[in-house]
Order: structure tokens, then sequence, then C-alpha cells
């Protein structure tokens, strides 16, 4: 059997985030961690403009190439992490530009949040985004990792520099995240067959 794809989705688009070293820092612990084969997805480099298909995504009757792109992207996942940011208490549009262009591709796929922000760690926007992909089906994990006065642990070099609470809470997102992708398969291959057949 194919080994699982975790898909680490970088929710910040603005010049000059500090998603992008968070991102990095999540990617080289997944990997590390063998849980999963990793990929990176930017929403800066997806590019999706705002939402513009006429039907709803349920129907899948995609007209524009970059709505079937970003299908096949999240179709192909197995897991997530969204490293995300948090804006005015709540998450950014990108993001959920992002989730609403699909339906049935996010179905039965469990996702940890790795969210960063000032004093509140960016919790405030990963409790937001919970009611958003329940409704989707997707199953967002009790553990996460929450990240406060995200810019002072960015290096010189623009790298990352955790701390030991960091490393054990996305070491106990990562396994948790291998349980509920084994947990959450055969409901996942079960959609994904009915998909292919219809």
């Amino acid at each position: 059997m194919a080994e699982p794809v975790l898909e680490i989705v970088i929710a910040s688009t603005r010049p000059g985030r500090v998603g992008l070293p968070v991102a990095r820092w999540v990617e080289e612990r997944a990997r590390a961690h063998g849980g999963f084969c990793v990929e990176m997805v930017d929403l800066a480099q997806v590019g999706l403009p705002l939402f513009d298909e006429p039907h709803h995504p349920r129907l899948r009757r995609y007209e524009h190439e970059h709505t079937r792109a970003w299908s096949r992207t999240v179709e192909r996942a197995d897991a997530f992490v969204f490293v995300m940011p948090e804006y005015n208490y709540g998450f950014n549009a990108a993001l959920k530009n992002a989730i609403d262009y699909l339906n049935l591709e996010w179905q039965y796929k469990p996702v940890g949040l790795a969210s960063y922000g000032g004093v509140s760690a960016g919790t405030r926007a990963a409790q937001m985004i919970k009611q958003v992909v329940t409704t989707l089906k997707m199953y967002p994990l009790a553990e996460a990792v929450s990240i406060p006065f995200v810019g002072q642990l960015v290096g010189d070099d623009g790298a990352l520099v955790p701390n030991v609470v960091m490393d054990e809470a996305v070491t106990a997102m990562l396994d948790e995240l291998v349980v509920m992708e084994r947990a959450l398969r055969p409901m996942r291959e079960s959609a994904r067959g009915a998909r292919a057949g219809s």
C-alpha cells in the first residue's frame, strides 16, 4: 500500500509572512517523524482567485483549470496540517477561500492545526476553523501546535527556533495524525471509489 500523503498548507499569502519558517519547521519534523509522505502546499503559489466557480463545489463541475489543479492537490492528500495565522480573532481569508473551492475532496481527512500569533498564539483562529472543517467531514485534532509571540522565535537567518514545548506539541500532533489517518482510511477509500465510479 502506498505511503499516506500529508500536505502541510501554508495559509498566509502576504509578503514577509512568518508562516513560511513555521511551515518549514513543521515539514522538517514531519519528515523526521516518518509517518507520511510529506508535501508542502503554499497558497501564495497556488494563487487561487476569489471563488469564481458558477456551480456548487459538491457537484465537481469545475470550469477553471486553477480549480481542477487545486482539486487534484487536495484529492491526493490523506491528512493535512494547516499552518495558519490569526487575523482579527479569526483565520485568514486565503485559507477560507481555498477551503470553499472544494467539498468532497476534503472528506474523511484529519487536519492538524499549527497556529501562530501574539499572546493568543492563534488559538482563536484555530477554534474558528473547526466549525468550517467539520462541516466538510474533516476531523480537526485536539493535539495542536500553538505558537505565541512567533516573531521572537525567528532567527536572523529567517528560520524558526522552536522551544521544547513546540517540539513536544508537533510530535503529539503528528502521532495523532497517523492514528486518525488510519482510522478514517476505509471511509476515505470508499468515498474515493464512489467518486471514481460516478
